[in-house]
């Protein structure tokens, strides 16, 4: 049983008095999970009260070369010493706006913003902006930040008759119910009986191209690039979870399918608030107002866009992933993870399976078939939580979704964590029997 400091006590009081819910927003437990981190090294974690976990939230995914990596920590060190920020072009951003358009297939050009939700949102804006029209189309349960765009059927509290959307949150105006249209991931046919119903009005399609935890399948992809081709819509990439993930490229370079837009956050700012869109240079050119006309020119002001201490820090990380062997063994240690935690819950008959890519993937507690939003409702939600509050009994963390390896865990790290599996997994059956 995990042991709580006094000092860490009443930190989780002070949090639950100041912040809604005692949390940021982003990751939430109940107050018996609940924890408050104090440091970060490699692989690992800590709270207040000293507990070490093998954590594999990563911050959510940035933090691919592990906590406190020391060419970041240099890089931002030396960086620091010369100003935090300038709200004006400066040499880090020019240097990193470089390696991004040389890493990403789709990149003419690149707009910083802080964070990958104004990223996607920047997306949407220029891709309406140069087709002149106010629509677009996303999938069923994607993600692409908080913006009232991107909360729409995500999830959606009813399964409508495709394509009508859903606000998911409170505080979204219902008119943007009437902007945004829905699809079902993996469904290319669907999808594209949709945008062919509805190609005069929209401006955009965006997608991620590993919809959560769900890769697309042979042809999706492919397919969607085809279609919003021949109408010429743009069609934009979310990538802030698979860029720099699952090669150097992302997802378009390993699936080989190019977006025209791409939204990018989280690795690339290497643990500080940076994200950016990149796309053709004619999309693109919305911001420049040299070149757009007055009825498409897009203004987009943010203080901290492009800043310094971030950039330098997206550059130490990215000089670091273009070492050999680096995606090699990103690769390899999510395969190794995913297979134990497979073969256990086969072995305990338990209805499971591991979902996603081998650079970022999580465990779902149903036996159908997973291609879209829809069918992970067929998941045991209990069980999932069960799993999770169980394994961070035995020191090994993961946040509500999503397993992200990380180039600092190590194969003891590996072993430990598939030891943790098996305890976990067994008492998850135990639970499950005592329940029948």
């Amino acid at each position: 049983m995990v042991k709580r400091t006094e000092e860490e006590k009443r930190l989780l009081e002070k949090a639950f008095r100041f912040l809604p819910g005692g949390s940021l927003g982003n990751v939430m437990f109940s107050n018996d999970d609940s924890f408050i981190v104090k440091r970060g090294q490699g692989s690992k974690i800590w709270d207040v009260s000293n507990n070490e976990y093998i954590d594999y939230l990563m911050g959510s995914g940035p933090m691919v070369l592990g906590h406190s990596h020391p060419s970041v920590v240099k890089a931002v060190l030396n960086a620091i010493e010369n100003g935090s920020t300038f709200f004006t072009t400066n040499e880090s951003a020019v240097m990193l706006a470089e390696e991004l358009v040389k890493a990403i297939p789709s990149a003419d050009k690149v707009r910083f913003t802080t964070s990958g939700t104004d990223a996607c949102f920047q997306a949407l804006r220029i891709a309406r902006a140069f087709r002149q029209r106010d629509k677009v189309l996303k999938f069923e349960g994607g993600f692409h930040g908080s913006s009232d765009y991107s909360l729409m059927s995500n999830p959606p509290h009813q399964l409508y008759d495709f394509p009508k959307s859903e606000a998911s949150s409170a505080g979204v105006p219902r008119v943007i119910e009437e902007l945004v249209i829905v699809a079902p991931f993996n469904n290319i046919d669907f999808t594209t009986s949709i945008i062919e119903k509805h190609h005069h009005e929209l401006a955009a399609v965006i997608v991620e191209p590993v919809q959560r935890i769900l890769p697309p399948m042979p042809g999706f992809l492919e397919g969607l690039r085809e279609i919003t081709s021949y109408y010429d819509i743009p069609l934009i990439f979310d990538e802030v979870v698979t860029g720099f993930r699952m090669a150097y490229g992302g997802a378009q370079e390993f699936y080989g399918v190019t977006p025209d837009l791409t939204a990018v956050g989280k690795i690339m700012g290497g643990g500080f608030a940076l994200g950016a869109v990149c796309g053709r240079e004619d999309i693109m050119s919305v911001y420049d107002p040299s070149q757009a006309k007055p009825d498409n020119l897009v203004s987009q002001i943010g203080t901290l866009n492009g800043n310094p201490i971030a950039a330098v820090a997206g550059l130490a990380t990215l000089k670091e992933l273009k070492k050999e062997g680096t995606y090699e063994y990103l690769w390899q240690i999510g395969r190794e993870l995913r297979d134990s935690l497979d073969t256990l819950c086969r072995q305990a008959e338990i209805p499971a399976q591991t979902s996603g890519v081998d650079p970022v993937f999580d465990i779902i507690f149903t036996n159908q078939t997973l291609t879209d939003y829809r069918s992970t409702l067929t998941a045991n939600n209990q069980l999932n939580n069960l799993f999770r509050s169980l394994l961070q009994k035995q020191s090994v963390f993961r946040g509500p979704q999503k397993f992200y390896p990380s180039l600092a865990h190590s194969i003891e790290d590996i072993q430990y964590t598939k030891k943790a599996f098996a305890t976990v997994i067994e008492q998850v059956l135990e639970f499950t029997d005592s329940t029948d």
